[in-house]
């Protein structure tokens, strides 16, 4: 047992089972309250993993102050050891050790996949036990059914890190925009795109260039699919859709497009027309549905997501009463992520014994068909001016000296229908970007 004193404020003891916390004031001495410490539990001790270890112990003096109690990790769950880190003595290798101990109050998953991480976390909510996850995978595939089983045991299942890493978007739309209804989230949800996107505009470097850079900088995996083709960003915004609407949107669902078909010429023509090519994850009330795509996008130098580069992360909200409001910050790392993670620990930690609502229905919502959607279109084609205003009537013309054997145009506005539908009369179509 350790006995903490302090001048004139509570301080508590990190040390030990135990904290004897007293309170000094005018020269008195008054003995308070001993409190247990809140033990927790890290399943996966990986980039993410460790670093939920590393915040908690160099943050725990301010994380406690905030909880009201001492906090402690009792146990690692990894199939690995790790022999000469101070870690080891808490490793487990059956998350069974950690769902039958009444000690444990808080379970943090990091593992990442839907299985067996959904297995794991199903136990734990069973079991009594808060959980918090940073698996976007796990959340966009079984939110709902976590969410209403932690409701059932009076517990709370939190994934504030599941999207844009260290920025609070998720506990914004629960809890800070809850009297608004969100008519549209714009985000840049995916560092690793972003990142190259950047360097592609800035240092004029293809698209094979930029990627090799990003995985030598650790920003890109080795097999890079789930970033470059838009299934990250889609998962992300199938979230947050799901969230804003209260009711489950599969992710299968959500229209993606990856940055795999950007080149260094369509950042020549973006330059031209002043404006920036961004990865965007969108979601866009439409009657009583939303629609939802991740797709490249033109945007003028007036959108508050056009500044955002390099690995951040960046998610703009309209709002019918708060009107537009932008959360922006790092999107990915180990610190940044564990730091959301912490905070949900915090919030687990405060909220023992009481379940925190979150609407997130498992019915499916049926989105609105993204074809049916209007907007303009950036197109670049071997066709000549003639034909061009053939098919599409007015166009506006975009040159680039670097490219005389083909035309640049941007559309008049039109449904994504009407656009195939004159784009294969066209033909001899080099690209097409939407314009935002």
């Amino acid at each position: 047992m350790v006995i903490a004193v302090g001048l004139n404020q509570q301080q508590i003891s990190l040390s030990g089972g135990q904290l004897l916390i007293y309170h000094i004031d005018s020269g008195k001495e008054n003995k308070g309250s001993i409190h247990k410490m809140i033990k927790i539990a890290v399943m996966g001790y990986g980039t993410i993993g460790s670093g939920v270890v590393k915040v908690i112990g160099t943050n725990q003096e301010s994380i406690c102050r905030k909880i009201g109690e001492g906090i402690e990790v009792k146990y690692i769950l990894d199939l690995r050891d790790f022999e000469g880190d101070p870690i080891q003595s808490k490793v487990v290798h059956d998350y069974q050790v950690i769902a039958e101990d009444p000690e444990v109050a808080i379970v943090v998953e990091s593992m990442g996949g839907v299985e067996p991480a959904h297995t794991f976390v199903k136990a734990m909510l069973l079991a009594g036990k808060s959980v918090t996850t940073s698996n976007k995978a796990l959340v966009a595939v079984h939110g709902a059914e976590l969410i209403a089983i932690a409701k059932e045991k009076n517990v709370n299942f939190m994934f504030e890190a599941s999207v844009g890493g260290g920025i609070p978007i998720i506990r914004a739309l629960n809890s800070c925009l809850t009297a608004d209804r969100i008519e549209e989230i714009n985000g840049i949800v995916n560092g690793t795109t972003n990142y190259m996107m950047t360097r592609m505009a800035q240092e004029g470097c293809d698209f094979d260039e930029a990627l090799k850079d990003a995985q030598e900088k650790g920003f890109a995996e080795k097999d890079p699919t789930a970033d470059i083709e838009g299934h990250d960003a889609g998962r992300k915004i199938a979230i947050l859709t799901s969230l804003i609407a209260g009711q489950q949107v599969d992710f299968e669902d959500v229209y993606t497009e990856g940055i795999s078909k950007i080149t260094a010429t369509d950042i020549l023509y973006a330059k031209k027309m002043g404006r920036a090519i961004k990865l965007l994850a969108t979601s866009r009330q439409v009657g009583d549905t939303y629609a939802v795509m991740v797709a490249p996008f033109l945007l003028p130098k007036d959108h508050p997501l056009y500044t955002v580069n390099g690995v951040f992360n960046a998610v703009f909200v309209r709002g019918n009463m708060l009107g537009d409001a932008m959360f922006y910050g790092s999107g990915a790392g180990s610190l940044p992520t564990a730091s959301a993670v912490v905070a949900d620990v915090v919030e687990l930690a405060k909220h023992i014994g009481r379940h925190i609502e979150i609407e997130w229905r498992p019915e499916k919502l049926a989105i609105a068909d993204y074809r049916q959607q209007t907007g303009r279109f950036f197109v670049r084609t071997t066709a000549d001016h003639a034909l061009i205003e053939k098919i599409f009537g007015e166009a506006e013309y975009i040159d680039v000296p670097e490219k005389p054997d083909e035309t640049g145009f941007i559309t008049a506005e039109m449904k994504e229908t009407d656009y195939e539908e004159k784009a294969e009369q066209l033909g001899n179509i080099i690209q097409m970007i939407r314009f935002h």
